[in-house]
């Protein structure tokens, strides 16, 4: 490429419009043409002086290109006698672009504003790798949303009654009497205080059995999961996992390389079928004392079979405490944990729901023989922190903050559930039933059979209410029971029967019975 057809190239690709600045798409259109050999090694590039002039730019800012593209290997520089490309332009050392790279490079838009702004240089073969077969099915399968509060966002706490004053006045302690222990990483199984404090919690609140030692800090149920999944299993073992069951979880198991085999629940739980017992997997993963997303309580006949069945056949049951403390209604239900006799359980909590969700601060209790183990791999797969964190926490249980929040948002939670069923019963009557709604932070409002739960959540989407498809925390969402899960925890109580009759006019829109 000669001098003045560089020029020309240059000029017709700088995008003087889409707001990036001119040395960086010059730098980038540079680069390009030393890439695909446009400007093969040795080839003299214009004066900054005549490449200023004939794109109208001022000479110091082709200069600093020079200079950077100098600095990092492109091109090089001698007084007296010009700029040449290198011979060892990074072609040399990463391998000539593909066919399509120089083809992008010719087209009459390359280098303008459909350029990503924010990319500094080209786009290698490397970079443009396909996802892992293990990837690509964590993106295709996928739940997380992008709207995380609001009418009717399922699983989030009203972040708003969280008593910020206290937990201000804890912060502002620890800061002034700072420990530089509490601003390195984290000790295996996390701060001694926290885990003190949650021994005594679980032990008169959840029933749980356990020592402190018992207890390992994560950061939330992904990671608790996570941690016991890669302790406990190899690649290919079985997994039990409730259908439905949560997307979240889901999504773990499915990058572990573990062999999931959905089970169906029963009005009284995890139901395994004859043929299910007869192929014992290694582990379980169930939420007994609120099913996710239905909502039903494990039975303690369903329990103590869970139990034995594990005992016998040496499964661990990784029990998800999901929504225990908020019933409504009736007292909170003891843990499965605290029925085992054998140590098969791994129990399993976080403060997302009880506090906020961004806290980030979850836990496990597991048997006192794997404590060590557990303790010692979180520490070296994680090195975890958030030991300011930790300590705010361990002091705010310690004080009673925490149980008198839980008891706050129980009552008040209960009253926004209640608004939510009047405002469902007063538009649809029995037309819609409404199950689960007995605990937790969300109800599941059932569609009549057919009918695409999917469709109606995107049109209420359209309509700036969030609610998911039931159908798509199914194993197989094609054969699944149309609902949708409605969040009420997270919306101010005059605002529930408003939001929820633009709900309905999305169903009646989608659905042709109720048009």
């Amino acid at each position: 490429m000669r001098a003045s057809v560089l020029s020309d190239w240059l000029a017709q690709r700088l995008d003087r419009g889409n707001g990036q600045p001119i040395y960086r798409q010059l730098h980038r259109l540079l680069q390009q043409a030393i890439l695909s050999r446009e400007l093969p090694a040795g080839s003299k590039v214009p004066s900054s002086r005549l490449l200023a002039q004939e794109l109208g730019i001022g000479r110091n800012t082709v200069t600093q290109v020079y200079e950077q593209l100098v600095l990092e290997g492109y091109v090089s520089s001698a007084t007296g006698r010009g700029t040449f490309v290198a011979d060892s332009a990074p072609d040399e050392i990463v391998g000539a672009p593909e066919a399509d790279t120089v083809d992008a490079l010719n087209a009459p838009n390359a280098g303008s504003a459909q350029t990503p702004a924010s990319s500094s240089s080209p786009v290698l073969p490397q970079a443009r790798r396909a996802l892992s077969t293990r990837g690509a099915r964590l993106i295709a399968g996928a739940g997380v949303s992008k709207r995380q509060w609001g009418a009717f966002m399922p699983g989030v706490p009203d972040v708003t009654k969280f008593p910020a004053r206290v937990w201000s006045r804890l912060h502002n302690k620890y800061w002034r009497r700072l420990r530089p222990d509490l601003l390195t990483y984290a000790p295996g199984g996390g701060l001694a205080a926290l885990r003190h404090a949650l021994a005594d919690y679980l032990r008169t609140s959840r029933s749980v059995r356990c020592t402190p030692e018992q207890i390992i800090v994560t950061t939330g149920i992904h990671q608790s999961v996570d941690l016991a999944v890669r302790l406990l299993s190899d690649p290919g073992d079985v997994i039990w996992t409730e259908d439905p069951c949560y997307w979240g979880v889901r999504s773990v198991l499915h990058v572990s390389g573990l062999q999931s085999r959905p089970i169906a629940v029963d009005d009284e739980g995890i139901d395994p079928s004859p043929d299910d017992l007869a192929q014992p997997p290694k582990l379980m993963l169930v939420t007994p004392s609120h099913q996710y997303p239905l909502g039903m309580v494990m039975s303690l006949a369903r329990r103590r079979m869970l139990l034995e069945y594990a005992r016998q056949n040496q499964c661990w049951i990784i029990e998800d405490d999901y929504d225990s403390e908020f019933r409504y209604g009736s007292r909170p239900l003891a843990s499965l944990q605290g029925l085992d006799t054998s140590g098969q359980v791994i129990y399993v909590g976080s403060f997302g729901k009880t506090l906020f969700p961004g806290l980030r601060i979850g836990y496990l209790v597991v048997p006192e023989a794997l404590a060590e183990s557990f303790a010692t791999a979180s520490a070296e797969l994680y090195r975890e922190g958030q030991l300011l964190q930790q300590a705010m926490l361990a002091e705010f249980i310690a004080e009673g903050h925490f149980t008198s929040h839980i008891r706050k948002m129980r009552t008040l939670y209960g009253q926004r559930r209640q608004t939510l069923l009047d405002a469902a019963l007063q538009r649809y009557g029995d037309a819609l039933p409404a199950v689960g709604g007995e605990a937790g932070l969300h109800l599941v409002m059932q569609l009549p059979e057919g009918s695409d739960d999917r469709l109606v959540a995107a049109a209420a989407l359209e309509r700036n209410i969030v609610v998911r498809p039931l159908s798509g925390y199914y194993a197989q969402p094609a054969l699944a029971p149309s609902g949708l899960l409605i969040g009420y925890a997270c919306v101010p109580d005059e605002q529930i029967a408003p939001a929820f009759n633009t709900l309905a006019d999305a169903i009646d829109a989608t659905l042709p019975q109720f048009a």
